[in-house]
């Protein structure tokens, strides 16, 4: 394989086929594991592709830092984006674009909601959920598609239930959560007529939240969102971008990456039937099933870094200020971390695997995504002894945030 292969990974087009990026993945793991890639219209980055490396990078959160560059866009996009803000670089300010102090101040508002504890609580509503969208199923009598018909919409309910978006707006913080992170995907961008940037995504988040949190102040309740819109730090409300922000990375992250996983494990208990098999007759297994399902997808492809001095990883020298990306497929496919990495396993333990990323980033919903799935897969098992494709799977044009958008399948009721 040539290294002009290695500028593939930063393309949206390459993660709608996954065994043409994970043998891009695999060549560089084990001949160029920290690389310099330039590709086409992008800011050059280093590559991180192993396993224990990307660990390494993460751990340090002093040296590594999330701002100012956090997620992979062309360099017209992160042009178009400072015209917009009439400078800046950011058209949001989540947790994953801030470093400590901030970072630390602002996770700590909600990671007692997210929390194993406070989740247990929310188990009977989520199963409730569950068995909804599995009667979904029994009544589309056999054939549907699985991502348009059910993934996307499961965890959308629960988490737009528990941010304290009614059901009525459901549908629009779908559309716009495909287009923030679907952007390379004809289907999910916008019509032309409506790009323009007063009625850009973001835009209309915010424009949303707005109302939301004039709402929560006046009326508050036990939902994220009067959190968020009650949270004072050093006794002052949230800044309006830190505040807008929040509900947003909630609002998406917080369905999206569980929608995609979730497909994905059909799928891939579609293309291996001994573990579909394996599971249904050991449903003690399903823990470890979900957790190798989150490895298998990775729906977060990547995050970036940068350093804040000279740091040198596997001979190769990175200088202050560099781009780092780290590529989480591919550390979830190390050879030297997980065995047969290529197979997909219900009972693989241990699952050492980074789709939630590591350290002080750890992803803040990764009790609630894997409680949901959990449920999700208990009340679906009861109810189907087969299942099969029904046609070709079809993945999402994106190379931050990507998973199915079409899985048809067949199945057989119990």
């Amino acid at each position: 394989m040539k290294t002009e292969e290695f500028k593939k990974i930063a393309y949206p087009e390459t993660y709608v086929n996954e065994k043409k990026l994970h043998d891009i993945f695999t060549y560089m793991r084990n001949k160029y594991p920290v690389t310099w890639v330039e590709p086409n219209q992008y800011r050059p980055f280093w590559a991180i592709t192993k396993h224990s490396d990307i660990i390494e990078i993460e751990k340090q959160n002093d040296i590594f830092i999330n701002d100012p560059r956090t997620t992979l866009m062309d360099i017209p996009t992160e042009e178009a984006i400072r015209e917009f803000t009439g400078g800046s670089h950011l058209l949001v300010r989540t947790l994953v674009h801030m470093d400590n102090p901030d970072h630390q101040t602002y996770r700590a508002l909600t990671q007692k909601w997210f929390s194993p504890p406070n989740l247990e609580t929310l188990k009977k509503d989520i199963r409730h959920i569950a068995q909804e969208y599995v009667e979904k199923m029994v009544d589309l009598g056999g054939e549907c598609d699985f991502a348009k018909d059910v993934a996307i919409f499961y965890p959308l309910r629960i988490i737009m239930s528990i941010l304290g978006v009614p059901k009525k707006d459901e549908t629009r913080m779908l559309r716009l959560t495909q287009e923030l992170f679907g952007g390379g995907d004809e289907d999910m961008i916008r019509d032309v007529e409506e790009s323009s940037p007063q009625s850009n995504t973001i835009t209309d988040f915010f424009e949303y939240f707005n109302n939301l949190t004039e709402e929560r102040r006046k009326n508050p309740t036990n939902d994220v969102a009067s959190v968020i819109a009650n949270a004072t730090i050093n006794n002052e409300p949230l800044g309006h971008l830190e505040a807008m922000s929040y509900y947003t990375i909630i609002a998406t992250a917080g369905h999206d990456t569980t929608s995609s996983s979730t497909a994905g494990g059909i799928l891939a208990m579609i293309q291996n039937p001994d573990q579909f098999l394996k599971l249904k007759k050991n449903p003690s297994l399903m823990s470890s099933a979900v957790e190798e399902t989150i490895r298998w997808v990775t729906p977060v492809k990547n995050f970036f870094r940068t350093a804040t001095k000279d740091y040198v990883i596997k001979d190769q020298k990175i200088k202050k200020n560099d781009s780092i990306l780290l590529c989480y497929p591919s550390g979830n496919r190390d050879e030297d971390v997980f065995d047969d990495p290529f197979s997909f396993k219900v009972d693989r333990t241990p699952n050492r695997h980074l789709a939630f990323g590591h350290g002080a980033h750890l992803c803040l919903g990764k009790y609630l995504a894997k409680i949901e799935m959990e449920i999700f897969y208990e009340e679906l098992f009861k109810k189907i002894n087969k299942i099969e494709l029904n046609g070709e799977p079809q993945w999402v044009k994106a190379s931050f945030v990507s998973g199915l958008k079409s899985l048809p399948i067949k199945y057989t009721l119990q």
